[in-house]
């Protein structure tokens, strides 16, 4: 509980007697006294519970990342994993595998061999 909403309950409770005894003696300068007090204290309760809300999704936020961020740790580490077992139980197809990504880059990354297209010139 945020100290705001402590402060502003007090505030309203005291708002709420000063009004009353305003009422009681016939002062009308006690009794706005306390009206005011009163509605500062409702809003001081007000900021408190809006600030206790804020945190709360905050928290609920983070506790989300954190779970997200932990199950995708656990699925790279049993993937890695799998990956590992796999490459040690077949080491010359993982070599075929790698060695065939490899070609396909290069292929891919070379300067084509096909003449370019001859632009015009004006």
């Amino acid at each position: 509980m945020d100290t705001d909403r402590l402060t502003g309950t007090a505030k309203d409770v005291a708002g709420k007697v000063e009004s009353g005894i305003g009422e009681m003696t016939g002062d009308k300068s006690t009794q706005a006294s306390g009206r005011a007090r009163e509605a500062s204290g409702v809003v001081q309760n007000l900021y408190g519970q809006a600030k206790d809300a804020a945190r709360e999704a905050g928290d609920a936020a983070m506790d989300y990342a954190k779970d997200t961020f932990g199950s995708s740790t656990d699925s790279l580490r049993d993937g890695t994993q799998a990956l590992t077992k796999r490459v040690q139980d077949n080491p010359m197809g993982a070599l075929l595998v790698a060695g065939g990504i490899g070609f396909m880059l290069a292929m891919l990354m070379r300067p084509s061999s096909r003449p370019q297209p001859q632009r015009w010139r004006y």
